[in-house]
């Protein structure tokens, strides 16, 4: 990002270097994403996919116990 200092260098007006060097600040806050942002992203996605594998491991397991008990009844009328 430049700034309004080194667009004056260059031979901008300093007006005109001043809304430059204030716009790219609003976009660079506003609409791009930092390295901060990218790690909050990470830490939540590991931990929804930590919340998701849990209940996909209880989710199982009580699938198995249905599946034991109903092959128990079934041995027991056979």
């Amino acid at each position: 990002m430049l700034s309004s200092k080194e667009l004056t260098q260059a031979g901008m007006p300093e007006e005109q270097a001043e809304v430059l060097a204030r716009s790219q600040a609003t976009l660079i806050d506003e609409k791009l994403a930092t390295k901060r942002d990218l790690k909050e992203l990470e830490a939540r996605l590991t931990h929804d996919l930590k919340e998701l594998e849990t209940r996909m491991t209880l989710r199982l397991g009580s699938m198995m116990v249905v599946a034991v008990g109903v092959v128990a009844a079934l041995v027991k009328l056979l």
